[in-house]
């Protein structure tokens, strides 16, 4: 198997990535780095040929840049085995920055496995994949900012906006509007993307249909009605991705990889940066970026002016999880017979009764599937109050010749 190494490699090429790769190059080291996706940009920048174009312009000669490429396992407190379409490799590192972003996070409902749901970014990047919603009905629903983002991106698809649901109180809504006068920017983002068809204190309780998405159950305090609606993206938050920083070693806290102020974490050679160390928005994944990047290069005198800028986005991220945190109704909508776990087609039923994830897993099969947890893991969080599955070997559905070809070597 090919083997080689790096001085620095950063994982992720996302805004927080990006920005630590500019603040790290010039350096005079080898840098890498890595992303899954087949273009750089992260999730908020897919399909935007203009923005990653420019971003991409922006790095120095002396970053490599590897697309299409994963980490398979952790195979040393030093070492990866990454793979992507041409074979696998391990990969050395002197020091690494994690900046592996955040997920949504989906909770089952009765219907949300119909064709025609979707997350609220799942929506955005079904969108900015070729698929078209030009006509058709959409409704958005759960909370956070995102779900004005999504609502955007399907009408000037040519969707027809049905209705915004979001769950959060009205009066907190309002509050946090009333003072986004604190970060410009964002008052600005929040005057574009501002819809008639936005309603506070809404969430959706089933979705209907029977080969397909049909309508929608909604409810407002105590009363109900349904939509019609052809889509329904429908997504309650974000969730860091930490399931490589726990592999390694890496403290959590709060769900987030655990860092300082410098973004060190707890393993002396490795940062992080970005959503996996706390949702906070692209302005601080790149302000996070830019600090593991310096720190990293030892150029802690260029630090103190972005440590200022990320405390005021810090303070921005404190409101969001504030203002929009989860209504306790939205964990009482599953039903016995709602699957929880779609890989394996488990339901809440079989679930509850049992102590613990594992406990479940062994019995019921429970994240057993492609996504190995990653989202019916955090569902029973919210629902059981579980803590979700510790990652294990491999990280990700992996082939078996690079399997094959790993233990070969170890031989």
């Amino acid at each position: 198997m090919k083997a080689t190494r790096c001085d620095l490699l950063i994982i992720g090429a996302g805004p927080a990535g990006l920005a630590a790769a500019r603040a790290a190059s010039g350096r005079g080291l080898n840098l890498v780095l890595l992303d899954d996706n087949p273009l750089p940009g992260g999730q908020i920048w897919r399909a935007r040929v203009g923005q990653v174009a420019a971003e991409v312009g922006s790095l120095p000669a002396d970053v490599t840049l590897l697309s299409g490429t994963r980490v398979a396992a952790v195979l040393g407190p030093r070492q990866l085995l990454l793979e992507d379409a041409s074979g696998s490799r391990t990969l050395a590192f002197e020091t690494l920055i994690l900046c592996t972003g955040a997920r949504e996070l989906l909770l089952p409902f009765p219907g949300w496995t119909l064709p025609g749901v979707t997350g609220a970014g799942g929506l955005q990047a079904l969108i900015k994949g070729g698929v078209e919603v030009a006509d058709e009905r959409i409704v958005v629903a759960g909370t956070g900012p995102l779900l004005l983002a999504s609502a955007a991106t399907a009408r000037q698809a040519g969707a027809r906006i049905a209705l915004v649901a979001e769950q959060a109180r009205r009066r907190a809504v309002l509050d946090f509007g009333l003072g986004l006068w604190r970060w410009p920017n964002k008052l600005r983002q929040a005057l574009t993307l501002a819809t008639s068809r936005y309603s506070p204190d809404t969430w959706v309780e089933a979705a209907l249909g029977t080969e397909r998405l049909e309508a929608v159950r909604l409810r407002q305090g105590e009363r109900r009605w349904e939509i019609a609606c052809d889509r329904l993206a429908c997504g309650y938050g974000l969730v860091p991705n930490v399931e490589l920083a726990q592999s390694l070693g890496c403290a959590t806290l709060d769900g987030a990889v655990a860092v300082d102020e410098h973004q060190r974490t707890s393993q002396p050679h490795i940062l992080a940066a970005g959503e996996c160390t706390g949702i906070g928005g692209n302005e601080l994944a790149q302000v996070t970026g830019r600090i593991a990047g310096l720190v990293a290069t030892s150029q802690l005198d260029a630090i103190a002016g972005v440590q200022t800028e990320a405390r005021a986005w810090r303070r921005f991220a404190a409101q969001l999880a504030r203002i929009f945190a989860l209504n306790p109704a939205i964990a009482r909508l599953a039903q016995p017979d709602t699957l929880v776990c779609r890989c394996e087609d488990v339901a809440l039923g079989a679930l509850v009764g049992h102590a613990d994830w594992t406990q479940a897993k062994l019995r019921s099969r429970c994240g057993m599937g492609a996504c190995q947890g990653r989202i019916c893991g955090q569902a029973t969080r919210v629902l059981l109050g579980w803590t979700p599955p510790v990652p294990r070997f491999p990280l990700q559905p992996t082939r078996i010749d690079s399997l094959l070809a790993l233990t070969e070597d170890e031989r």
